[in-house]
């Protein structure tokens, strides 16, 4: 969700990429059902391994963590924490908090990130 919001509203020199240390195989329905609502189409995304190279060289930001031996954050000095709820297991209407909880933190980074320049 974090990846398409910031594709809307982000400045377009800057790529946004999605990735998790546990991902799915697929897009949570739920969480594709929650952005279609909102005219965002998600569903040919694919869920991707976080790797090195991608905490190196980005801003890193942390949605928030299940799996806590694996957290972007013990490793990482640098990096934004949302602690945002994982969608999965959750009903349409939890996603959609957890949707505008994304959308909300994505439009203040990318109001930071026009700040700085």
């Amino acid at each position: 969700m974090a990846e398409a919001f910031f594709k809307k509203f982000g400045p377009k020199n800057i790529t946004p990429i999605s990735a998790g240390t546990l991902p799915s195989s697929q897009i949570n329905p739920i969480v594709v059902e929650a952005m279609n609502e909102i005219g965002i189409d998600i569903s040919q995304q694919t869920p991707k391994l976080i790797s090195d190279e991608m905490i190196q060289e980005s801003t890193t930001v942390n949605m928030g963590c299940m799996d806590k031996e694996s957290c972007p954050a013990l490793f990482v000095d640098d990096i934004v924490n949302w602690q945002i709820q994982d969608p999965k297991g959750k009903s349409i209407e939890e996603v959609r908090k957890i949707r505008d909880a994304i959308q909300s933190n994505v439009e203040r980074l990318v109001l930071q990130l026009q700040e700085e320049e």
